[in-house]
């Protein structure tokens, strides 16, 4: 059994799916089951324009709400981004930065991240900072390689007092979507590079602070034993997170 020192922390990305009316329901069947949220943190990612309507109906419980991306500047001229104020403004209280899919899909660099999550911190949202390698990185034994040179630019304005506010998540990316699941060792190696690149980067007792979140194929099958490998503090849930029915059980992973 792991003895945890971090609060379990459950993220369902929605990415572009969902309309109001179902994104509506199926915040208020989530809110009902939470209870206090004492003994884990739950929270949603979703797209900004529902944002305002999803923090609204999530109000008056512990159900964290966010959004998927974010633009570093307070204003500007930057067609079709998002401010971190803006978000604010809507309810959201935390953000999705680096994911695979504004990586690899939209070709957002590197040297972009370290910007998005200061802009982040200093708009009081708190980030989910993604990491996590191809398969042909993986292939290449180039995994520590890879997730070194994301934490090194998503790191790159961080004090040592911001690290309790900033999780990290692990995402293969080969792993995204395809049904492909990391194998236990695999999830617990690059967690444990992680965690110590971290304690490195900010000392331990800050990066003891600071929670790995697996994502990947996550679903209700896999999501106890994947909570069972040790240094992983929750996990970031994409297609399964759209259902009540799917996703309740992995909030619940350790209840059944």
């Amino acid at each position: 059994m792991i003895h945890r020192v971090r609060k379990p922390y459950i993220a369902g990305n929605w990415k572009m799916n969902l309309d109001r009316a179902r994104s509506l329901d199926l915040i208020k069947t989530v809110k009902g089951r939470l209870g206090d949220g004492n003994d884990r943190e739950v929270a949603f990612f979703v797209p900004s324009i529902y944002l305002a309507d999803v923090s609204a109906v999530a109000q008056g419980s512990p159900l964290g709400v966010g959004g998927q991306n974010l633009w570093f500047e307070a204003n500007g001229a930057f067609t079709g981004e998002v401010a971190p104020r803006m978000l604010r403004e809507v309810g959201a209280d935390r953000v999705l930065i680096g994911h695979s899919e504004r990586r690899h899909v939209f070709h957002e660099p590197d040297e972009w991240m370290g910007k998005k999550v200061r802009a982040a911190l200093d708009c009081d949202l708190l980030p989910i900072y993604c990491v996590g390698e191809t398969l042909e990185e993986r292939k290449g034994n180039r995994t520590d390689r890879v997730l070194k040179r994301h934490l090194e630019t998503g790191f790159e304005k961080i004090r040592v007092e911001d690290a309790h506010r900033l999780t990290i998540a692990y995402e293969p990316v080969w792993a995204i979507g395809t049904g492909e699941t990391a194998t236990l060792e695999q999830i617990g190696q690059a967690h444990r590079a992680i965690r110590k690149w971290c304690v490195q980067r900010v000392g331990e007792e800050a990066a003891n602070l600071m929670r790995v979140l697996y994502g990947g194929s996550v679903k209700a099958d896999n999501a106890k034993e994947i909570m069972g490998v040790d240094g992983v503090d929750g996990l970031l849930v994409g297609g399964a997170s759209l259902q009540a029915d799917t996703f309740l059980p992995i909030i619940e992973y350790d209840l059944r």
